[in-house]
């Protein structure tokens, strides 16, 4: 099993990575689909079901999808000219993607959010349809976002292609319990052992550049958040609080009758912070989902500013190993909100960041393992209830808390020997089972839980 870290980490868009992300890369396979084939298209169709359609317009999945089809990417997402092309298809109700004659394709009547029926892959589905001149369908295909920025056709989930299938890795592990015997039979660590992996797909200086950029996009977004007020779009009038907190954190600092629990202010700033771009439509990273990218760079900045002989030359570290955890959940279980809950998502995120954080305190692989199942653990059952649909309440809060855990986590699991009762193989595979039997009020439908108890207006 292999699962790069520039899969887990992925560059892309707010809000969300499974409802923003998943389709606008959907929709650019579909583009490249149709420019190979050997028909003549006129016109363009979507319709958007389970998770993607619930929440749809709270997570911009149809304007996700409208950028897509018209040639938008999540790495390559310019805001300014994202506004130029809404409005122009709205006017002209057709999208010109490169390569491709222009599409008839008017979002008010071809694009479709369909809430009665939802298709059996997964719960995020998507249908998308090409047309010729009669309006008769030529080319069609579904497809699933099923979290993290990750998309597969239907054919792809049915046959199992979201396994790897490329040339084998030194390191193979597909649990947790592997991980531990090769890092105990190589004498290496979990990073070291992730990085080798990775340098038998690619480069060292591909590897080393790439992760440099992505903790460079992590921190360039925690700071935009620390420096941004105003409301959050989308209805709620949601007040950005990061900006706030940290100028009365930065004005204390230093004071001596400052209680020793503000540090848990700084680590929820942080993550705030990031999350709070998110749910502005900013540049974010997957870590392992939008939904929950704030707990792992919270987390690294933490350690980075507050912890004695932390260098940011160990970060590729710190995100090597809670990549390999990362991998090892999605792999076994889940780290998509729509599948298994809000478990899946900031649970995941903080099992890394407790691994990672362990990782470059001179954690052991086994205190590494402790520490990613401490954190996991006690977000088992957490549901994923967003009010109207956006990534805002309770997401943004949650990671602050979702950053804590993981510090305590990885604190605890230094405290000993990584001896400890519950592996985290079995942790995992009790995600998994809890998602499975969640109720679908409360796995990213809005339909449940604080989406339907607090008013949406």
């Amino acid at each position: 099993m292999f699962l790069s870290v520039f899969d887990m980490f992925k560059i892309g868009i707010g809000p969300s990575s499974s409802h923003t992300m998943g389709p606008m890369v959907a929709a650019a396979r579909f583009l490249d689909r149709l420019r190979a084939a050997p028909f003549e298209p006129h016109g363009l169709r979507a319709s958007l079901h389970g998770s993607l359609a619930f929440t749809g317009v709270g997570h911009a999945t149809d304007r996700a999808t409208i950028l897509g089809l018209a040639g938008f990417t999540p790495e390559g997402y310019e805001a300014e000219a994202a506004e130029t092309e809404m409005a122009r298809i709205a006017a002209e109700k057709q999208v010109t993607p490169e390569g491709l004659p222009p599409l008839v394709f008017d979002p008010a009547t071809d694009l479709r959010f369909d809430y009665e029926h939802n298709l059996p892959g997964h719960a995020n589905g998507m249908m998308l349809h090409a047309t010729d001149a009669q309006g008769d369908v030529i080319l069609s295909e579904t497809y699933y976002s099923v979290g993290g920025g990750f998309v597969l056709t239907a054919a792809e989930l049915e046959a199992g292609d979201d396994v790897d299938h490329g040339p084998r890795v030194p390191y193979p592990f597909r649990s947790a319990a592997e991980m531990l015997e090769m890092a105990n039979a190589s004498g290496l660590g979990i990073a070291e052992m992730k990085r080798r992996n990775e340098l038998s797909r690619r480069p060292a200086a591909h590897l080393d550049e790439g992760l440099e950029r992505i903790w460079e996009v992590m921190n360039g977004c925690l700071n935009r958040g620390l420096a941004s007020d105003g409301e959050l779009p989308g209805g709620l009038r949601v007040k950005r609080r990061a900006k706030g907190i940290h100028d009365a954190l930065k004005e204390e600092y230093g004071r001596n009758l400052t209680a020793p629990h503000v540090i848990n202010d700084w680590m929820s700033c942080y993550a705030m912070a990031v999350n709070e771009e998110n749910a502005a439509m900013g540049q974010v990273v997957t870590a392992p989902t939008n939904g929950a990218a704030g707990v792992v760079p919270a987390v690294i900045r933490y350690w980075l500013d507050f912890v004695p002989g932390a260098h940011s030359s160990r970060v590729p570290e710190f995100l090597l190993t809670a990549a390999a955890i990362g991998g090892l959940v999605k792999y076994n279980a889940s780290i998509s909100g729509a599948e298994a809950g809000c478990q899946a998502e900031v649970g995941s995120a903080a099992a890394m960041a407790a691994a990672g954080l362990c990782a470059v305190l001179g954690g052991t692989p086994a205190q590494i393992e402790n520490a990613a199942e401490i954190a996991l653990e006690h977000h088992l059952g957490m549901t994923c209830d967003p009010v109207k649909g956006l990534v805002q309440v309770p997401c943004i809060e949650r990671n602050g808390l979702g950053a804590i855990k993981a510090v305590s986590a990885a604190s605890l699991s230094l405290r000993g020997d990584g001896t400890h009762l519950v592996p985290l193989d079995a942790c995992i595979e009790t995600m998994r089972q809890t998602g499975r039997d969640m109720a679908r009020e409360y796995k990213e439908t809005s339909l449940g839980g604080l989406a339907v108890n607090v008013p949406n207006c």
